[in-house]
């Protein structure tokens, strides 16, 4: 049998066991991400809460640790599907908040969050963004991750780019204070991103949920402390 951990109420974790058999029709590799799933305590945890995705477990851990989310702010979530963290942040910002969540894939509705299919890449894109968001906005959330390769270095460098392009956007619609948090690789991330955040943000540090797999590369840069834009601050009122 294979032995993973359950999540419990209080963060505790106990052991939980289930194999899986290999299925005439079904590949080797199916049955081990089957099982994978089956034997991951946040899957199930997830399916519990009524959340999304298992995802969800790594903002609300971060939430926990470094106090992100507060009652009537404006949070975007770039790469939001299936839903997860727009659905932690829009319970945790309440009705007098708002939360924008765009994604290439749609999503079911989630009631309180402006979701639209949209691709960040696009020319046009940080201008809707700003329509949608009426305003500055408390948060920039990004679990955006571009399409993996096999090839260390190469996805490292697609999902640093990704990461980059996020934060430039963060720079000009983030409230003063506001935080950005953003999926990266482990690896090192590269040091352009890292000096642009330490010069934007009072604190920046690197996060590994335990929501993250344990053999995973994920990784998330979390900035706290928006220091504040160095154009004009009247361009977008709260």
């Amino acid at each position: 049998m294979t032995t993973t951990k359950k999540v419990t109420s209080g963060g505790r974790v106990g052991s939980l066991k289930v194999r899986v058999k290999t299925a005439k029709k079904r590949t080797i590799s199916s049955t081990i991400w089957l099982q994978r799933q089956l034997n991951d305590p946040y899957v199930a945890q997830a399916k519990k809460e009524g959340l999304r995705s298992r995802a969800a477990f790594k903002l609300i851990e971060m939430d926990d640790r470094y106090g992100l989310l507060k009652p009537g702010q404006k949070i975007l979530d770039l790469g939001a599907a299936p839903g997860g963290w727009s659905q932690v942040a829009i319970k945790k910002v309440g009705s007098k908040g708002k939360v924008v969540g765009i994604d290439l894939l749609d999503i079911d509705p989630i009631p309180g969050v402006d979701f639209t299919v949209m691709d960040f890449l696009d020319e046009d894109a940080p201008d809707r963004l700003k329509v949608m968001l009426g305003g500055l906005a408390d948060g920039v959330m990004s679990d955006m991750a571009a399409n993996t390769t096999g090839h260390k270095k190469t996805d490292h460098l697609k999902i640093v780019a990704l990461a980059e392009l996020a934060i430039h956007f963060a720079t000009e619609v983030l409230a003063m204070g506001g935080f950005f948090v953003a999926k990266v690789l482990q690896g090192g991330t590269e040091h352009e991103l890292l000096s642009q955040l330490k010069r934007d943000f009072k604190t920046v540090r690197h996060v590994k949920p335990e929501a993250s797999r344990a053999g995973s590369a994920e990784l998330y840069v979390l900035a706290t402390g928006f220091r504040g834009r160095r154009d004009d601050p009247q361009d977008y009122e709260r």
